[in-house]
């Protein structure tokens, strides 16, 4: 069964190390996001075109009911199953002395896209992991209800987020980690999981190329048209020929085709055809003749929305040009692009001549490195007592079952205090066993982190749970209890097997896209 596939090459572990007994329930799962760095590479570049719009969209994850879950004491102790044990956490940030609880820089905001198309958002924080490249999080933000390939599209982590800023880069997820249970019956008991991602890396602008560098540029790229005058067209035109970025067009209703030898006053006019048409079409020589084959601008990245209105146009014979969607493994679409195809055609001049440049456009993006080396990692423990005390983060946005909405999502708020001594029962998502803690915090705060030990100085801690659900325990209409899975042995099993996820580079040291 896929689910219980793992990547071996990534892993760089043999078959034999993570061979399963036939007759043994396997206690982990894993999917792959986006391994590749082309199809990476493009899921961050949308979330960060036209200055975050998609990241700003974005809406708070909500579960799947209208109801608040309710908490049903189980009366357990929770005993551990197994040895209690944990690894410690790595910083970069100075220690510092502060009566406020610190914020640390290994949380942040995940955001994905689920299969109706929506955005959305849940908190979570880097860890501590043997390549320095893992996310933890609640499963049911990576893990997607109701279909074969379960994973949510587009899955990136931002550490630091902040109304559509990524200060420390974006992080796209390459290998999903979760409970079997989870990943196979949704079974809340498991909500939680680990995500390896890929290095991080930023867009840090954009510069003006010839157009040979355009066509050869495998990052973002895209074509900006500007008018100018009559007087800086025509000796340029003169200069650089028709395969330059001069060209003009008439925009005479009814303009008369001529021959390119017509000495009249004639508009070099480019007409733009179907791939098929330009390809038919002679080449270009220096005579210009009609019908030749003047330009083509290729493989143009766009947005969703851009690529949906241009297949409208298309359906109506507005667009002639060619439109692409590269998909994942999975066959979700992760980019969308245009081309442009245009032929030489000499007209007589009209009332209206208009003239343009073409200026090409390149994205530069800078590798930030292994999400680690860059904000750090807390720590992970497992098989601890309840009852411990925690400081839990998280990103609140949602509204209280009354309707009033204190949070706004934009920046993390924290709770503190004492888990429950004893586990809790969520029948509504088949939770038996949960851990607890007294808090406030709403929808949003999903998938942050539960930190035992938390080190106000150093930022760190160890995670001991993440955000599963929220809670009105007394029936008021305002959430007061938060749960969470509890992490046991089950979870280290799971946290083990991620932390041999090999993770890539996404972008070339001068700023393109590595195949």
């Amino acid at each position: 069964m896929k689910r219980l596939l793992f990547p071996l090459a990534a892993a760089g572990l043999s078959a034999a190390v993570l061979a399963v007994p036939a007759n043994a329930a396997p206690s982990w799962a894993t999917d792959d996001l986006l391994p590749k760095p082309a199809d990476a590479y493009n899921a961050a570049a949308f979330w960060l075109d036209a200055n975050g719009a998609a990241l700003k969209k974005a809406t708070q994850y909500r579960l799947d009911t209208k109801d608040v879950p309710k908490l049903v004491s189980s009366q357990s102790q929770g005993a551990p199953d197994g040895k209690p044990g944990m690894t410690a956490p790595t910083g970069t940030t100075k220690p510092a002395a502060s009566k406020n609880v610190n914020l640390p820089k290994t949380i942040g905001k995940v955001f994905f896209q689920d299969k109706d198309g929506e955005y959305h958002w849940c908190s979570a924080t880097s860890i501590q992991s043997k390549l320095r490249n893992l996310v933890a999080t609640a499963g049911h933000c990576v893990f997607e209800n109701g279909g074969k390939d379960d994973v949510y599209d587009k899955w990136v982590f931002i550490p630091g987020y902040y109304q559509g800023k990524a200060p420390y880069g974006v992080y796209v997820g390459a290998y999903a980690y979760t409970a079997y249970d989870l990943d196979t019956y949704d079974d809340y008991d498991g909500d939680f999981a680990f995500v390896a991602v890929h290095n991080g890396f930023s867009l840090a602008g954009s510069k003006e190329v010839s157009k040979a560098e355009f066509a050869d540029w495998a990052g973002d790229k895209w074509v900006k048209h500007e008018e100018i005058k009559k007087e800086e067209f025509e000796p340029n035109f003169s200069k650089y020929g028709p395969a330059g970025p001069y060209w003009s067009k008439d925009f005479d209703t009814t303009p008369v085709k001529v021959g390119h030898d017509y000495t009249g006053d004639k508009t070099l006019t480019r007409i733009e055809v179907t791939k098929a048409a330009f390809d038919e079409a002679p080449k270009a020589t220096a005579e210009r003749k009609n019908g030749e084959q003047y330009e083509k601008v290729e493989r143009t990245p766009i947005t969703q929305a851009e690529y949906k209105k241009l297949v409208a146009q298309k359906a109506e014979g507005k667009f002639p040009g060619l439109l692409e969607v590269d998909k994942d493994t999975n066959g979700n679409e992760i980019a969308w692009y245009e081309s442009h195809y245009y032929v030489v055609q000499w007209v007589k001049t009209g009332s209206t001549v208009r003239y343009f440049r073409d200026h090409y456009i390149i994205g530069i993006a800078k590798d930030m490195g292994p999400l680690g080396d860059v904000v750090g990692g807390q720590g992970v423990a497992w098989n601890q007592k309840l009852g411990q005390s925690v400081t839990v983060f998280g990103y609140p946005s949602a509204p209280h079952p009354d309707g009033d909405r204190p949070f706004s999502g934009l920046t993390p708020k924290w709770c503190a205090g004492k888990t429950g001594t004893k586990s809790w029962q969520v029948n509504m998502f088949k939770v038996e066993t949960h851990q607890v803690l007294k808090c406030s915090m709403t929808g949003g705060a999903d998938g942050g982190p539960w930190l035992m030990k938390y080190d106000n100085g150093k930022r760190t801690g160890y995670v001991n749970g993440v955000t599963s659900m929220f809670h009105d325990y007394d029936g008021n209409d305002r959430v007061d209890y938060i749960s969470s899975a509890i992490f046991d042995g089950e979870v280290a099993d799971v946290y083990n097997k991620a932390n041999y996820a090999k993770t890539k580079s996404l972008v070339s040291p001068k700023g393109e896209l590595l195949q």
